[in-house]
């Protein structure tokens, strides 16, 4: 069977990773005209765990570690009144693997590479299904037919909107974030410094293992457009929003100035889906259920791995191949778990991102709360991995590298 995967960073290749080891003929297509390298740290979480493990690449992600030592909640002159260090075995702020999102997507590229068909530059721009196939025109002007698309593309996925009737409904959360990279200087060390502070404000500095740092800079404000200005004209509202900020603000900008092809400015939103299929093709990860969680990477290694499998069943059963039952199973397997994570706690963000001293000093106080050791076990269960504790991984037939 011929499958395509639009979406070549996390999601896709673990499909692909999944589906070519079981046996089908698989082809990766990514619209980027080559592998992407940037992207800040993400992390592994809960079930997430035994997914990489089951791929073979649990030990590979963590010889590729951040070496991010924990958290450290600052003032704004860079005291910290904070720490939660890194505790294997539980999900804290920093998780026990953290590693950079194209150093985990180069590992699975890499481990698909030998089987699986890699396209770089092109992107579907016309996808029409019948009860037996994919029809599909790209870009390029290439024509073919598949017996699966799986889409795994992002937030916004345009080929979603090409093959689905229905549309995904998008839930604003009234954030902006930036992330860039910039150089790493002498006062930086293994741990991820977090300043919060008054005009629902937030700077961050994260080390990586490639001799640089992860920076991130967030603030609330209602729907501006801000996102689709320039690069030049974004920093420009960054440094007029962090103004008098302190600590390591001004830096931070002018690293992200400096390096103007690693920056990405967002606006902060979820994304939900009515349903994760249409007839023969099916979406997985940011596609289906993006949203700012913390556990987006752990939750596209989970549907990756679901529905290679349930795919891989449906296939093993014998007589005429099913797509709606193996995909109702991914779901239906799956949503409770995607749900439960998605679901916002009343004053979220705001609450993380106070406007006034008061609320800076409650936010602080959980913080330092939650860095002690007796409270440390239900500051975790606050965590959104603790929604998806429950789910336990079906044991598929997709053979385990050697």
């Amino acid at each position: 069977m011929k499958v395509l995967i639009t979406g070549g960073s996390i999601a896709g290749p673990a499909v692909a990773l999944g589906l070519q080891r079981a046996g089908f003929s698989v082809t990766l297509l990514e619209r980027a005209a080559q592998a992407r390298s940037a992207g800040q740290n993400v992390d592994v979480r809960g079930a997430g765990h035994e997914a990489l493990r089951r791929m073979g690449l649990r030990d590979s992600v963590a010889g590729a570690s951040t070496g991010e030592l924990g958290t450290r909640f600052l003032r704004p002159d860079g005291t910290v009144y904070a720490s939660v260090p890194v505790r294997p075995g539980r999900d804290g702020p920093t998780a026990e693997l953290e590693i950079l999102r194209g150093q985990l997507s180069h590992l699975l590229l890499r481990a698909t590479a030998a089987e699986a068909e890699h396209r770089y530059g092109d992107h579907l721009v016309l996808v029409d299904q019948d009860e037996h196939g994919v029809d599909v025109v790209s870009a390029a002007g290439r024509r073919e037919r598949y017996d699966l698309l799986v889409i795994a593309e992002g937030r916004r996925s345009r080929t979603r909107d090409l093959a689905f009737t229905s549309q995904a409904d998008y839930r604003d959360l009234g954030q902006y974030v930036a992330y860039g990279t910039i150089d790493r200087a002498g006062t930086d060390d293994r741990w991820w410094r977090w300043l919060t502070t008054t005009g629902s404000r937030v700077a961050s500095l994260r080390p990586d293992n490639i001799g640089t740092m992860r920076a991130a800079l967030a603030f609330l404000a209602p729907p501006l457009g801000l996102n689709r200005l320039d690069v030049e004209a974004q920093i420009a509202v960054l440094r007029t929003r962090f103004a008098g900020v302190g600590w390591e603000t001004e830096r931070i900008l002018d690293g992200f100035a400096a390096r103007p092809a690693e920056f990405y400015f967002e606006r902060v939103e979820q994304v939900r889906t009515p349903h994760w299929s249409e007839g023969r093709v099916a979406i997985v990860g940011d596609t289906a259920w993006g949203a700012p969680t913390g556990m987006g990477t752990s939750l596209a290694l989970l549907g990756a791995y679901v529905l290679a499998g349930e795919i891989t069943v449906e296939r093993d059963r014998g007589g005429a191949f099913d797509p709606a039952r193996a995909f109702r199973a991914y779901e239906q397997r799956l949503r409770p778990h995607i749900e439960k994570t998605q679901r916002v706690p009343p004053g979220v963000p705001a609450a993380a991102l106070p406007k006034s001293r008061w609320g800076l000093a409650v936010l602080q106080g959980a913080h330092r709360l939650a860095a002690t050791r007796a409270l440390s076990g239900l500051a975790d269960r606050a965590l959104p991995s603790s929604a998806a504790a429950g789910l336990t991984l079906p044991d598929y037939p997709l053979p385990h590298p050697h």
